[in-house]
C-alpha cells in the first residue's frame, strides 16, 4: 500500500484516538505516546538523504532502528508492529493486510529529555554520558578500508548536500551571503584534511555509530543516561569518525549555552578514548552538525505549521547559523603548564577553565596509565617506585604530554599539560615548543600549604575517583625534590593559590596574560 502525507496524518491521529497517546511530530516521524509505550510511525517522504517513500522501505527502517538501538538502549526498543485494517480505523497487529508499521518502544517521560530540560545535566553525568560513548564507539562495528565510508568523497557528500537543500528554500539575501561564506569554508578546510580523512580511515576510526548524537536523543531516567533514536535510514551518516560522533553532543550543548559542559564532555571523551589525533577534525565536524540542525529547521519551515512555531524554528534557523560561524573562526592556539605536587589542585583549576577557554587537557595520570596499558581510572597498586611510577615510566609520559601539546596546538586548542613538573627539565621542553611554534606560553605554579595536600591526597584515596594514585610516601618524595622557578620561568609564570585557584577572575587573568 502506497502512502501520501495526509493519509500519514489521518492514520496517526486516529490510531493516537484508539491508543488514549499524544501526538509528537518531527520531519520525518509521527511518535504515539501513551502511559509505558510509544510506537513511531515513519512519514512518507523522501528527502534525498533518507527514503521512507514505499512501505517496505519503511518497513526495512524500522527493523534496522530495532537492531541499531538496541546497542545503547536495549530495554527501550522493543519490536517491529505491523499496523493494519484501514486509514481511518487502523489497528496494531490485527488482521488482514499490513498498511503500515511502527516501531515500539518504552515510553518515557518527555521531560526526562536533555533537549527538554538541560538544567538536569551535571558533571557526573556529563561524565557518565562520555564515558558510555567511549566505550560504545569502541566496541562498535569498524568500517571495511574497502568501502566508501569515511572516505573523503562521503563525509563532504552530506555536508554538500546541507547546503544545496537549505539554499534552495532560503531567499533571503543576507542568510544567504552567509550561507555561502560557510560553504566556501567547509570545502577549503575540506581540501585541507583530506589526507587526515584518508588516514581515519586507515586507522580504524570509522565506526557504525549513533550518527544523530544530540540532547533530543538522550534522556535522563533514574540518574541513568539513556542514548536513543540512531539513524537507520542512511547508512553513510551513521558510518561515520568517532570525533563527528561526539561533535554533534558538543553542538548542541554549546547552542544550549552550556560550554562548560560541551568542554567537560569532550575532555572526558579523550580521556577514556585517547583520540587526539581527531582534534585536527573536531572544528571542521561541529560546524557541520551545526548547519545540520540549520537545515533542519529550513525543512520544518516548509512544512504546514503555525506561526508561534515558525516564528520559534526561524530563532533556531538563525541561532545555528551564527553557532556555525563561531566555530569557523580562526583559532587561538596556545599552551599552560600546571606545576604543582600531587594535591595542589591542577586538574580542578583546569576543570574550572571549561567554557572560558578551548583548553584540552593532557593528564600525566592518565596518560601515564594509557602508556602501560591500564584503562584511565583503573587502579594499579603501583607505590614509590614500581609499577607505573618507575624513572623510565615518568620519562615516557612526559614524553608523551610532549608529542600530545604539539597534537593539541596544531589542530588549534589551548593545550593543558597537567603534571607535577617539578624539575626545570621537565618544564623546558615545554616552554621550548611554544616558543618554536610561536603561541603564547604560561606556567601555571600552583602554591598550596602542605598540610592541605596531604588532606587532599587522603580523602581522594579514599573516594577513589580519581585516575591519580599517589599517596603521602610520593607527596614527600615530590617536595624534597621540587625545584624552584628561574628568574626566566618565573616571567612566564602565575602563582595560584588556594583563594585564587577558586576565584571566578582566574580564567580571566589566564586570558590576559596569554594575549599580552
Amino acid at each position: 500500500m502506497s502512502c501520501d502525507l495526509e493519509q500519514h496524518r489521518r492514520l496517526s491521529d486516529r490510531l493516537a484516538r484508539r491508543l488514549n497517546a499524544r501526538v509528537c511530530e518531527t520531519h520525518i516521524s509521527t511518535v504515539l505516546v501513551a502511559d509505558k509505550q510509544a510506537w513511531k510511525i515513519k512519514k512518507p517522504v523522501d528527502l534525498g538523504f533518507l527514503d521512507f517513500s514505499t512501505l517496505q522501505k519503511r518497513k526495512h527502517c524500522c527493523e534496522e532502528e530495532i537492531r541499531l538501538n538496541g546497542r545503547l538502549a536495549p530495554d527501550v526498543y522493543q519490536r517491529v508492529a505491523a499496523i493494519t485494517g484501514s486509514v481511518d480505523n487502523p489497528v496494531i497487529d490485527g488482521d488482514g493486510e499490513v498498511i503500515e508499521y511502527a516501531v515500539q518502544m518504552r515510553a518515557f517521560s518527555a521531560d526526562a529529555l536533555l533537549s527538554r530540560d538541560p538544567a538536569q545535566l551535571d558533571d557526573a553525568l556529563i561524565d557518565q554520558i562520555a564515558g558510555r560513548v567511549a566505550l560504545f564507539q569502541r566496541t562498535a562495528a569498524v568500517a571495511p578500508r574497502a568501502s566508501s565510508f569515511g572516505q573523503p568523497a562521503a563525509v563532504l557528500a552530506p555536508m554538500q548536500q546541507n547546503f544545496e537543500q537549505i539554499l534552495a528554500r532560503v531567499e533571503d539575501a543576507s542568510d544567504r551571503q552567509r550561507l555561502e561564506s560557510l560553504e566556501r569554508w567547509t570545502r577549503a578546510r575540506f581540501e585541507a584534511l583530506r589526507e587526515d580523512l584518508e588516514e581515519r580511515v586507515a586507522d580504524g576510526c570509522i565506526r557504525e555509530g549513533h550518527g544523530d548524537m544530540h540532547l533530543g536523543n538522550i534522556a535522563i531516567e533514574h540518574g541513568n543516561a539513556i542514548i536513543f533514536d540512531g539513524i537507520e535510514f542512511n547508512a553513510n551518516l551513521r558510518w561515520i569518525d568517532v570525533i563527528n560522533e561526539i561533535a554533534f553532543l558538543m553542538m548542541d550543548l554549546d547552542s544550549a549555552g552550556r560550554r562548560d559542559l560541551s568542554q567537560r564532555f569532550l575532555n572526558r571523551w579523550l580521556a577514556y578514548s585517547g583520540d587526539f589525533d581527531g582534534l585536527r577534525l573536531l572544528r571542521f565536524y561541529l560546524v557541520y552538525r551545526a548547519m545540520v540542525r540549520t537545515k533542519i529547521a529550513v525543512l520544518r519551515l516548509a512544512q504546514e505549521i503555525g506561526e508561534q512555531e515558525r516564528d520559534q524554528v526561524t530563532r533556531q534557523f538563525r541561532n545555528y547559523l551564527a553557532l556555525a560561524e563561531g566555530y569557523a573562526q580562526p583559532a587561538q592556539p596556545a599552551l599552560l603548564l600546571m606545576s604543582g605536587p600531587s594535591g595542589s589542585g591542577k586538574s580542578v583549576v583546569v576543570r574550572r577553565l571549561y567554557g572560558q577557554l578551548p583548553v584540552i587537557q593532557l593528564a600525566s595520570d592518565i596518560e601515564r596509565k594509557r602508556l602501560a596499558g591500564y584503562d584511565p581510572f583503573e587502579r594499579t597498586g603501583s607505590g614509590l617506585g614500581g609499577g607505573i611510577y618507575t624513572q623510565e615510566m615518568g620519562k615516557k609520559t612526559y614524553e608523551r604530554l610532549l608529542d600530545l601539546s604539539l597534537i593539541v596546538i596544531e589542530a588549534g586548542f589551548i593545550a593543558v599539560a597537567d603534571a607535577t613538573f617539578l624539575k626545570r627539565h621537565q618544564r623546558f621542553p615545554f616552554e621550548e615548543l611554544a616558543y618554536e611554534l610561536g603561541v603564547p606560553f604560561l606556567l601555571l605554579r600552583m602554591q598550596t600549604p602542605v598540610e592541605l595536600l596531604k588532606q587532599r591526597i587522603v580523602e581522594r584515596l579514599e573516594r577513589r575517583d580519581d585516575p591519580a594514585e599517589a599517596g603521602l610516601d610520593v607527596l614527600e618524595a615530590q617536595l624534597a625534590s621540587a625545584e624552584p622557578l628561574t628568574p626566566e620561568e618565573r616571567a612566564n609564570a602565575l602563582v595560584v593559590n588556594p583563594e585564587l585557584a577558586d576565584s571566578s577572575e582566574l580564567a580571566g587573568m589566564i586570558r590576559d596574560k596569554l594575549q599580552a
